[in-house]
């Protein structure tokens, strides 16, 4: 595919050659009717000129002195010749420079009318123009047609050495502008090929991310590909980190398992022991696969749209939780919505519905709003609500609430996890009138 700086000179050259041309059609098409008219008027001129000079004798006999014949009608060679048409349309006069030119046929002309026309003779072009007059003497008045012509070729050397010159000048200036064009094309599309340096050096692993000041209407794009760059660095650092954390996590189990085995306790002791320490080990391997796959805000993220996904995991736990029928309630307007990995939301949503279902006497209250510049989500329970000195405890992972009730204590954990990846906020308090509230701050989505 052409590359991006050929198609815009490509362009602009297009377009530049096409107004080029137009503007010389233009000038060319300019320049030919002033030279036209100019023709106009100097064969007027002349004919103005023989008609001073002309007198009429009462017999009706055209008397042209003879000083005519040291001007322009006077030279055999002139390129400028008249004639004169009498009351029987009969040539009564004409010039000497007209003896070796051809003279067209007679037109006839109403008095007091002029002409200017462009006629063909001999497949020859000549200008022509007529003026007819009536000439009054003592006997009467006599029509008379001044003709005056001159051939095209002085009008022809004037267009061909002006169409020479322009040609010649808008094509000077015409490489001019394309090499100004290249400049300012070169200069503009800077930013471009900065881009593309800085993406290879990222891809070389020279640099981290996208460094120079870039104009406006780049920001946006070099703002989202160094956020999707850091997005990924936080990601592939998460997934080490949680490799790590599980390997270190089973080491102890792992050592309880082999003195188990060797170990000289009773078998329903050892039993309990390795029961124990398999528990444990699966619930460490799913905290830390949840907390390396939790995603994080990215610009690539679509809008996931909060009231249908809480509608979904109610309905889901609420086959779990047969035997409990609260009241819930949802105030979600359908129109919100979170930019926001869809699994993330799920595990947030779920971990947090599900404890209420766990620890609620009658009802639960799920809500989410707008305030100022955040997205406010809240889960309220009617349950027994937690002692202020437990609330930092129960974020530990593996660390329950109460024994009693089944879990494996770190679905909190993974919340709060989860929402330090996103930058957003966690607040656990009691309710006033009892239970507990958990409450999720987000920053608005964009």
């Amino acid at each position: 595919m052409m590359s991006l700086n050929k198609r815009v000179l490509l362009s602009a050259a297009l377009v530049l050659l096409v107004f080029i041309a137009g503007i010389t059609l233009t000038l060319d098409r300019a320049f030919y009717d002033s030279a036209r008219i100019g023709v106009k008027d100097r064969l007027f001129a002349r004919l103005l000129m023989l008609l001073g000079d002309t007198e009429v004798d009462e017999s009706g006999e055209l008397e042209i002195p003879t000083n005519l014949l040291d001007a322009e009608f006077g030279h055999v060679n002139s390129d400028i010749y008249a004639f004169v048409t009498g009351p029987a349309n009969t040539i009564v006069w004409r010039s000497t420079s007209s003896l070796n030119k051809p003279i067209p046929g007679i037109t006839l002309l109403e008095k007091g009318k002029q002409e200017f026309e462009q006629i063909t003779l001999d497949e020859e072009p000549y200008f022509i123009y007529r003026y007819s007059v009536a000439w009054e003497t003592s006997s009467g008045n006599y029509p008379l047609i001044f003709n005056v012509m001159t051939d095209t070729a002085l009008l022809e050397a004037q267009i061909e050495r002006y169409r020479e010159d322009l040609w010649g000048w808008l094509g000077l200036m015409a490489v001019f502008l394309l090499a100004t064009q290249m400049l300012v094309l070169r200069w503009g599309l800077l930013p471009l090929r900065t881009v593309s340096t800085e993406l290879a050096a990222i891809e070389s692993g020279r640099q981290e991310s996208l460094k120079d000041r870039y104009p406006k209407e780049l920001k946006l794009l070099t703002d989202s590909i160094n956020s999707l760059i850091t997005h990924e660095h936080k990601q592939q650092k998460r997934y080490r980190n949680g490799l790590a954390d599980l390997a270190h996590s089973l080491k102890t189990p792992l050592a309880v398992l082999q003195g188990a085995i060797h170990g000289g306790n009773d078998e329903a002791a050892r039993l309990k022991t390795i029961q124990e320490q398999i528990d444990r080990m699966d619930n460490t391997i799913q905290y830390q696969l949840r907390r390396a796959a939790t995603a994080g805000s990215s610009p690539g993220m679509r809008l996931i749209p909060l009231r249908s996904m809480a509608d979904r995991i109610i309905n889901t736990i609420t086959r779990v939780y047969r035997d409990k029928r609260p009241h819930i309630t949802v105030k979600i307007d359908d129109s919100m919505n979170l930019r926001i990995d869809e699994g993330d939301l799920m595990e947030l949503l779920g971990n947090l519905i599900d404890n209420a279902f766990k620890w609620c006497h009658h009802s639960i209250h799920l809500s989410a709003g707008y305030q100022e510049d955040q997205v406010v989500i809240q889960v309220r329970d009617d349950g027994p609500g937690i002692s202020p000195h437990e609330i930092a405890r129960i974020l530990e992972r593996g660390v329950r609430a109460d024994q009693s009730i089944p879990g494996h204590g770190i679905g909190l954990a993974i919340v709060r996890d989860i929402m330090q990846v996103y930058g957003g906020e966690l607040l656990i308090s009691n309710n006033p009138d009892g239970g507990l509230s958990v409450t999720l701050r987000f920053e608005k989505s964009k």
